[in-house]
């Protein structure tokens, strides 16, 4: 791809030229042109892998851990390193903007993205996704930091007001995006779906122009979600240079029209098209060359990338209670394993974030692999929101997994039919979206068949979601009928049907021919408040019907059997997932009972929780150790394995904190959208600086984390010189085994300042691995201005109040006795600044 000349390009541009640089071309392209050596860019979702330019059968990626689990890893040097593999793997799939990172506040676990943006804390967001864009930039590849700004429930999201105090705005919401221009120069940002403070964000002056562009002095694109566009000259005047995606509906002829009536001035065309162009400009250094819609996409699966992973996850992982050293288990010893994520790769959650990975490791598996042998297993509850993928339970023709997909251009029935397209599928998840065949119109029709193979006597259920139409049969029995008549349902971002099921008797170690006549987008009946996309949308599920309380029974009674069980629960992407909030924060259907009574009848218990944020735990005291196991990515049953069994040392921390129960939350009041808007009511009091200020016990505080060996921090030095906070100490590793330890630094005034403030704050950490014994030195820097201010409404700048600050040094923003240092350093007069 040709470096071009930005000034020299654009002095050649024709209005409708530089009008058309301002939208997509389709839902990953921008436009290219081609007689003035501008390119065509590609750009790919990437909050935690490079999924390429298909969310229908994509072509496999690896998958990170989820954000959260990223943000747990408090490892600013491994996120870089995460950030340059994700640009490899861009520049595998000819990608030159990555869709991500996310930092958006988790403000209540109930949020439908809060695993998918790094943490509760903005320092912890900032600087963590900071690493990551410096490691995806490295590669030449562009990262777009998203979503900005206060883009922090789902509920309604492209129809609500965040009405914030300016004070939170600036503390909270907007500092994590601050950080990222100051520390690593996002090539991109992409503005939210919501508004703040009755504006739009993708046409909101203040936040896109004033504050990005003058204040902090960013020099980059910025594009809007997809769909996020909502007026033309709005939009265009207030500094969003890219509509997405293509093609436009704001842009094009409408904003050519309203150049030409003096309602935006040809200046403004020539800044938007300009920062285009140095977006383009900035994607050279990548070396991929221009892509287009059909350019072809590769797979780099390594063992060098399968062992980064494996890195990730594993230091992502987060031991929360160990009581009597149960922990690690013993591989010799007889081991159950109970649970509905046990034999299933929970390894993203939905929406964006979702893609096909490479291989997915199930936590059951990486448990047999440490055994050497199978283990015995019960499922103990189910806790789907929906069937499980039907998919990977049926049979090809040649045996292995998976259904057969043919697609016709005219209906079942039909004299001569002969089908256009066939394919092999596991995922029968298919959003399409992207789905592109020359030899069908908008209104075409495909069969999904597969065998199923009972493995138990007693009734089976299917199901069926759709946009579009479907049925589905069993040897050639009408058993769910989703097109006389469709209820609206919340799946495929509101753009489907509810989940419909039916139910079949089946004898076990029989053949079932399972058949699902689909018809394309068109032939939806369903009138909904969102806009269907593209060709519709098909999911396939099943699993056959259990008895809750005899599973939990027999799990029970296996418990007994066994030295030690392991129960593998928490969510899926159907629960946390893109354009849905959660209703609760307890863990679905039965699996709290199972959880207390199988603890009950073995004590060597441990629970391995995979959600991507905070779960009610009503059976904690009952148990004896629990892991935070996130959505680890490709190698998330080796992850979880590799911690139960000590293999590796657990070193992650919590990313958010985990609250007793859903009414403690400081925004349970004001979460969803009501007439419009959510009202902060929380103000800057997010996470822990609530939990802390309003003296309310959670279930673990922000930062915790525990590990198989101990440490010691001892000989802390505070010195503020110059404008510079720097903090040093020593940490030991006092145990018998290798680890590794966070020194997490939080500020705290001593003295009253002229606003209410948190009682202390984040301001940096320090990762570091110890071999037992073995005593490091850590230093954690920041600019005083940064560690120690509140933004001030009335001067709309930060102020660094004159005063003494103690400089908090601990392993959790408990900061208990015996494991927190404090120094202190004083600050002489009182200063306010704006910029970075």
């Amino acid at each position: 791809m040709a470096d071009i000349n930005v000034e020299e390009t654009l002095k050649k541009l024709s209005l409708g030229e530089k009008i058309s640089l301002l939208a997509g071309i389709d839902f990953w392209h921008t436009q290219d042109l081609p007689e003035h050596g501008v390119p065509s860019l590609r750009v790919t979702d990437g909050p935690n892998g490079v999924r390429g330019t298909r969310f229908f059968n994509g072509i496999p990626a690896a998958c990170f851990p989820c954000g959260t689990a990223l943000g747990a890893t408090f490892n600013q040097e491994l996120l870089e390193e995460a950030g340059k593999k994700m640009g490899e793997e861009a520049i595998a799939k000819n990608a030159h903007v990555i869709l991500g990172p996310t930092i958006n506040m988790q403000r209540s676990p109930l949020g439908g993205r809060g695993f998918e943006s790094i943490g509760e804390d903005p320092f912890l967001s900032g600087l963590g996704a900071a690493a990551l864009i410096r490691g995806i930039q490295s590669t030449g590849v562009q990262a777009t930091v998203k979503h900005f700004l206060c883009n922090d429930h789902e509920h309604k999201r492209q129809n609500v007001q965040a009405i914030v105090s300016e004070r939170a705005l600036r503390e909270i919401y907007a500092l994590p995006f601050q950080l990222t221009v100051r520390d690593s120069q996002p090539g991109a940002f992409m503005t939210g779906y919501n508004g703040v403070n009755g504006t739009f964000c993708s046409e909101n002056p203040k936040v896109l122009n004033d504050m990005l562009r003058k204040e902090w002095g960013w020099d980059g694109m910025v594009m809007s979600d997809w769909f996020g566009t909502y007026t033309t000259s709005e939009a265009t005047k207030a500094g969003l240079d890219l509509e997405m995606p293509g093609p436009t509906k704001f842009r094009g002829d409408l904003l050519k029209f309203n150049v030409n009536t003096g309602k935006v001035w040809g200046h403004v065309i020539d800044d938007r098209a300009r920062e285009v162009l140095k977006l383009v400009k900035k994607c050279a250094a990548s070396g991929i060359k221009e892509t287009g819609p059909k350019a072809s996409e590769r797979t780099l699966d390594t063992p060098e990338t399968s062992a980064l992973l494996r890195k990730i996850g594993n230091e992502s992982i987060v031991l929360l209670k160990n009581d009597n050293n149960i922990l690690p288990l013993a591989k010799e010893k007889k081991t159950l394993v109970i649970g509905p994520n046990a034999k299933v790769a929970t390894y993203h959650g939905g929406g964006s974030a979702s893609l096909a990975a490479y291989y997915a490791v199930t936590p059951y598996d990486g448990i047999t692999e440490k055994l050497g042998s199978q283990p015995q297993y019960s499922i103990g509850a189910y806790t789907h929101k929906l069937l499980p993928i039907l998919g990977t339970q049926t049979q090809l023709p040649d045996g292995k997994a998976g259904m057969t997909w043919k697609v016709y251009a005219t209906a079942p029935g039909t004299a001569g039919r002969e089908s256009v397209d066939e394919l092999q599928l596991t995922k029968t998840e298919m959003h399409l979206v992207d789905f592109y065949n020359p030899k069908v119109e908008d209104l075409w029709y495909a069969d999904l068949e597969g065998t199923l193979v009972a493995e138990e006597d007693g009734p089976f259920e299917f199901s069926l979601i759709v946009c579009g139409t479907a049925n589905l049969y069993v040897n050639g029995d009408l058993v769910i009928d989703n097109t006389t008549k469709q209820v609206a349902g919340d799946a495929f971002f509101g753009c489907a049907t509810q989940e419909e099921r039916g139910t079949v008797n089946l004898k076990k170690g029989e053949a079932y021919q399972v058949k699902v006549e689909f018809a394309s987008a068109p032939s939806f009946t369903l009138t909904l408040e969102n806009t269907v996309i593209g060709h519709g949308s098909l999911r396939v599920g099943g699993c056959r019907v259990i008895d809750d309380q005899a599973e939990i029974k027999k799990s029970v009674q296996l418990a007994k059997e066994h030295d030690q069980v392991i129960i593998c629960g928490g969510l899926n992407a159907d629960w946390e997932t893109e354009a849905t909030d959660r209703d609760s924060m307890k863990l679905p259907g039965v699996l709290d009972q199972l959880i207390t009574e199988v603890a009950a009848a073995n004590p060597n218990t441990t629970v391995v929780l995979q959600t991507g944020t905070p779960e009610e735990m009503p059976w904690l005291d009952q148990v004896s150790a629990v892991i935070q196991a996130w959505y680890g990515g490709n190698e998330t049953g080796n992850s979880i394995a590799d911690v139960l069994f000590g293999d590796y040392n657990p070193s992650g921390k919590l990313s958010l904190s985990f609250p007793k129960r859903l009414q403690d939350v400081p925004a349970f009041l004001n979460f969803r959208t009501e007439a419009g808007r959510v009202i902060y009511g929380e103000d800057i009091y997010l996470g822990y600086r609530y939990y802390e200020f309003a003296e309310r016990e959670v279930n673990y505080p922000f930062g915790h984390g525990l590990s198989y060996t101990t440490f010691e921090f001892s000989d802390l030095t505070v010195t503020s010189t110059e404008g510079k906070l720097s903090v040093s100490l020593k940490i030991k590793n006092t145990g018998s085994i290798k680890g590794a330890e966070v020194a997490q630094l939080y500020i705290q005034p001593k003295q009253a300042a002229k606003v209410n403030r948190p009682i202390k704050e984040l301001k940096g950490f320090a990762k570091v691995e110890l071999e037992a014994g073995e005593t490091k030195t850590v230093t954690i820097e920041e600019l005083e201005k940064y560690a120690a201010p509140y933004f001030d409404e009335e001067r709309n700048q930060w102020c660094v109040e004159a005063g003494e600050y103690e400089a908090v040094v601990s392993d959790s923003s408990a900061a208990k006795e015996g494991k927190t240092l404090r120094g202190s350093f004083k600050v002489d007069e009182t200063y306010w600044w704006s910029g970075l």
